[in-house]
């Protein structure tokens, strides 16, 4: 196999990349086992805790980033929230060009994200929200002549160091216990940081950390008041001739029947229960202290409350705070495609082809989700008005397949039958369907029409001669290009929501209204008129 050289121009080690260098192990610096610095947690411990991590000796804080998760329900949760919302992000590539060559490497990272270890893979590499930074080792395959990553490993941040110096640039601890900086190709360092600063500092885990303390001081003072005043305390009355081991069996009673419910005392001895009147209104306030260190918790994580606490009247639509929690889960999409094209994208095609100007692009995003009723809504007026949309397009955003043929198509449903007194519908404009629906005329207009209609269709008194009957059968024949017009322009008015809006459209249509037979029945009146006035005038002069 040919050399490879890495980003610095040095040649890589390929033995170190085909071989498994941070898998644990008992008994060595990388064993599986850890302490519980989490037990008997208290201000001061944590506190040397974080400050150890802070000079570079982050053990024992990330193994109490671990017990934290383990033990709060309520952080595990809303991390558990963060971190899956972008694990089931659609991952997609996008080719460095159009060449063959580019869609090609495209694909080969198209066809490997299409694993289905992806999205658990995704989710061990997103540890990085809560403890600020995670560590992945790439497992290369190159059994068949080429690079390929066969599996994505975590691996426990305890066994990686940062460089003393700088506290930045990760360090990987050997087995001589030596720390050296991670090969080239071998590793996905992730960092999502919850603020900026030392990658130590920057996990949300640390936030939690002092939230999660209280709130255990908090439900172990809970448990103490519900086991003294959850049930009435128990008074043992003895009179005072009362022998010792009269007093002892009394005692004995008393202590038993708080857990056995139920006790033997002499008929001369009395127990008394008596309990306490604010037992209510004491318990409620260590509810409320837990629930409030909860939904501190959801605002540091999520960035809201809503989407995990029900708070009565809190401010803010729940919409408004899913909204919020859309934008930082965006922006740890965008955090974790940067991370993955830095050190899995770029070395995997640099290992197959070599240093590449431009390299195929990983891209974690939520398609857009268009509302699909506003755009009908909007656009079928738009296309009722002359709007030409190709036919594809919208049956592509419906999600909708080419009709097969001799398929049963859906078709509308058919209006009522016109009047015969109602014009025809107007005549398709441009060649596409008629741009408005025919509605029934004003009641004026119709019988405007009608009585004209009437009176053309009888002849005029004394209208015996031959341009009289010209003049009448003329007057016939206007009638229904005219209504056709009317009809036209009377929809257009109905369609309409201003007199404004009737304007722009009656001369945005005004050029392709049907006025053929219309002008051929004008130029026949013209006609008409023409040999009438001169037939009247060498009629005078005759």
């Amino acid at each position: 196999m040919a050399r490879v050289l890495g980003p610095d121009g040095r040649p890589v080690d390929t033995v170190t990349l085909r071989s498994e260098i941070a898998g644990a192990k008992i008994a060595t610096v990388r064993s599986p086992l850890s302490s519980y610095p989490a037990d008997g947690l208290e201000p001061v411990r944590l506190a040397n805790i974080l400050r150890e991590a802070d000079a570079g000796h982050p053990v024992r804080q990330l193994e109490l980033y671990e017990a934290i998760e383990e033990r709060d329900p309520h952080y595990i949760g809303v991390l558990g929230t963060r971190r899956r919302s972008v694990s089931q992000i659609p991952i997609t590539i996008e080719a460095a060009s159009d060449s063959p060559e580019d869609e090609a490497r495209a694909q080969m990272v198209r066809d490997w994200l299409a694993r289905d270890e992806l999205t658990e893979e995704v989710f061990d590499i997103l540890d990085c929200i809560g403890k600020g930074y995670s560590f992945t080792e790439i497992i290369w395959d190159t059994s068949e002549g080429q690079w390929m990553p066969a599996k994505l490993e975590r691996r426990d941040p305890r066994w990686f160091r940062f460089d003393p110096l700088t506290l930045q640039e990760p360090m990987l601890i050997t087995q001589s216990l030596a720390e050296e900086p991670l090969p080239w190709g071998k590793f996905i360092f992730a960092t999502i940081a919850a603020k900026s600063g030392l990658t130590l500092r920057s996990g949300l885990t640390r936030v939690a950390a002092w939230g999660y303390m209280y709130k255990m001081f908090t439900q172990k003072d809970w448990a103490i008041f519900t086991q003294n005043y959850g049930q009435p305390i128990r008074v043992g009355r003895f009179s005072p001739q009362a022998t010792e081991e009269q007093q002892e069996t009394l005692y004995r009673a008393v202590a038993n029947i708080a857990g056995d419910c139920g006790a033997i005392i002499p008929e001369d001895m009395r127990i008394d229960f008596v309990e306490s009147g604010n037992i209510g209104a004491a318990a409620g306030l260590y509810k409320e202290r837990a629930d409030w260190l909860d939904q501190q918790i959801s605002k540091a994580v999520l960035g809201q409350t809503a989407t995990t606490d029900a708070v009565v009247g809190g401010l803010g639509s729940g919409k408004e705070h899913r909204a919020v929690q859309k934008d930082i889960e965006t922006a740890d999409a965008k955090a974790l495609a940067a991370i993955l094209n830095r050190d899995l994208i770029r070395p995997w095609m640099q290992l197959n082809f070599g240093p590449l100007k431009r390299y195929p692009r990983l891209k974690i995003e939520q398609p857009e989700q268009e509302d699909l009723k506003a755009m009908a809504e909007a656009i079928v007026p738009l296309i009722d008005r002359g709007l030409e949309v190709e036919q594809a397009t919208i049956m592509g955003k419906f999600g909708l397949p080419e009709p097969k043929p001799g398929a049963k198509l859906l078709r509308p449903q058919s209006g009522p039958a016109a009047s015969p007194l109602e014009s025809p519908p107007p005549a398709p404009l441009n060649g596409q369907r008629a741009v408005f629906e025919r509605s029934a005329p004003p009641a004026g207009i119709t019988a405007a029409l009608q009585a004209e209609g009437a009176s053309a269709a009888q002849p005029r008194e004394g209208a015996n001669d031959a341009p009289a009957a010209l003049a009448d059968r003329v007057a016939i024949e206007a009638q229904a290009p005219m209504e056709a017009m009317l009809g036209q322009i009377e929809a257009m008015l109905e369609a309409s929501g201003s007199l404004e809006e009737f304007r722009a459209m009656l001369l945005a249509a005004f050029p392709k209204l049907d006025s053929g037979p219309l002008a051929g029945v004008l130029a026949q009146a013209l006609t008409l008129a023409n040999a009438t006035g001169r037939a009247d005038v060498g009629a005078e002069n005759g």
